[in-house]
């Protein structure tokens, strides 16, 4: 391994803690690893998830310099848009925190999680008015407002919406409304040069294609890149066994890597060059003993 990039997810508001986090303190005792300052009460808090943030990007950066001789680790964080303040709420942590990258997200439609589980997913369709043609072209216009307000670097999981729906492996192309809407955002992300990321995560949750489906933006000319999704060090690499037949399948010839260098197509990230490989030689490597 050459270059890794360590994201983690931006810090959200008392309104957008999932099930997980309320009570979290009382099923588990991390309160000797959590600054006093930040006990409020019992359930995590944005201040805990702030902090937590906080020690994320500056254990980040130790690592970066710690491990310099012997991988490039890029530092970044995912961004998720929720609702339209979430924009300035995002300007504001890119601007406190000197990234190298970032990937911007959509989990949520109607402030909703979409992917957390099926329960969540139902009370976003209900909300988007009971169908999920409805509902699917409702996730693709909050992801174009926030392509166009933050023009990411990288698209995270740009048809997650499919995950827990009643067809995940259905085509988009199903609906004209979606589809209208696919397409426009694949013009948007390969008009400013952006990059979709291809998501192994989907393989790992029971899908049998990764994140997303890539035909029409490939035929586009749009890049990718590659990610596991990890949450932890043991899907590191999941599933890209499985990815990288994808991406021979599909027709994929080069992947974007990210890498530190002196020249950028984004002026917001003036340490970081874009390079690319063959997926060929990405297919030996993994395989490769």
């Amino acid at each position: 391994m050459v270059v890794f990039a360590l994201t983690e997810h931006m810090p959200r508001e008392q309104e957008d803690l999932y099930p997980e986090e309320v009570g979290f303190l009382r099923k588990a005792d991390f309160s000797n690893e959590i600054d006093e300052a930040l006990q409020i009460d019992a359930d995590i808090t944005p201040a805990i998830l702030e902090k937590l943030f906080d020690d994320y990007y500056h254990q980040a950066i130790q690592l970066q310099k710690a491990y310099a001789s012997q991988i490039k680790i890029i530092v970044g964080v995912e961004v998720d848009w929720i609702r339209a303040s979430s924009e300035q709420f995002i300007t504001n942590l890119l601007a406190k925190y000197p990234f190298e990258i970032f990937i911007g997200s959509v989990h949520h439609v109607h402030t909703r999680p979409i992917d957390y589980d099926h329960q969540m997913y139902a009370q976003a369709l209900e909300l988007a008015g009971g169908t999920e043609e409805r509902l699917f072209e409702d996730y693709f216009d909050a992801q174009y407002r926030m392509l166009m307000a933050l023009k990411p670097p990288i698209v995270g999981h740009f048809d997650v919406i499919r995950l827990k729906s009643k067809d995940p492996e259905g085509a988009l192309s199903r609906g004209e409304g979606v589809w209208h809407r696919v397409l426009r955002n694949l013009d948007f992300i390969a008009g400013y040069g952006g990059v979709l990321e291809l998501n192994s995560a989907a393989l790992r949750k029971g899908m049998s294609e990764p994140y997303p489906k890539a035909e029409e933006f490939l035929a586009k000319g749009g890049r990718f890149t590659l990610s596991d999704d990890s949450h932890g060090v043991d899907q590191v690499g999941s599933f890209y066994d499985r990815l990288l037949r994808f991406v021979k399948d599909t027709g994929i010839r080069d992947v974007v890597v990210f890498q530190q260098g002196s020249t950028t197509r984004d002026s917001r990230f003036r340490n970081i060059d874009i390079a690319t490989v063959t997926a060929a030689y990405l297919t030996d490597i993994w395989q490769t003993p």
